[in-house]
Parts: structure tokens; sequence; C-alpha cells
């Protein structure tokens, strides 16, 4: 059975206020993140934020997940506010490897044809 209509649009509106509270934090490699999805589980009490990670090496990228970390307590305040939720969902970041796949699989496709 899927996700409940409810979570789905929870999903939906946090994809749409966490990009707003990243883009007014102090630090310039979380301002600038794109979120790429928001997937909570059934209940809706957890969700995982997946984020954009083009322009980060791995460094960095551990670095920003350093900074995300501190800052949940803040971004699910700003989510509480925007939203109006009894509670907002316990977040966590993660940065998305599906772009990723999908270039390389798009190259391999691109090989393939010129053979």
């Amino acid at each position: 059975m899927g996700k409940s209509i409810k979570v789905q649009r929870k999903e939906s509106l946090l994809k749409e206020i966490i990009p707003e509270v990243l883009s007014q934090m102090g630090d310039g490699r979380i301002r600038g993140l794109g979120v790429v999805d928001v997937v909570c589980s059934r209940d809706g009490s957890d969700a995982k934020v997946y984020l954009e990670k083009s322009y980060l090496n791995e460094n960095e990228q551990k670095q920003a997940l350093k900074k995300l970390k501190q800052a949940r307590g803040y971004i699910q305040s700003q989510a509480l506010k925007a939203t109006g939720w009894y509670k907002v969902p316990n977040l966590s970041f993660t940065f998305d490897d599906l772009l990723e796949h999908e270039n390389k699989m798009e190259e391999l496709f691109d090989k393939i044809k010129k053979k």
C-alpha cells in the first residue's frame, strides 16, 4: 500500500518550504543547495531531504551535512511556522546520487548509439 494523501501533501509542502529556509541561512554552501526531493516515512514522522550536490566536492558535502545537522532544529521550527502544523517531521539530510546515475546512463546509451 502506498503513502496516504496526507503524507504526500506533507512531502510536497516540505519540498517548497525547505529551500526557502535554506536560502536564508548564513552559510553560503547551504544557502545555495537545491532540494531534489523530500521523502516522508509512512506515518509522516520522519522526512529525508535529498539535496543536489552539483557544485560541492566530497569534503564540502560533509561540511554542509554537518552544518545542516546542527541547524536541523532551526529548519524544523521555521517549517513549523510556515505550515502551521502541530508537529513537523524529524528531518535528515542527504545528497542525491540519482542525477549522477542518470547522467552516467545517458552517456552509456550515447556510446551504444554511436557504435
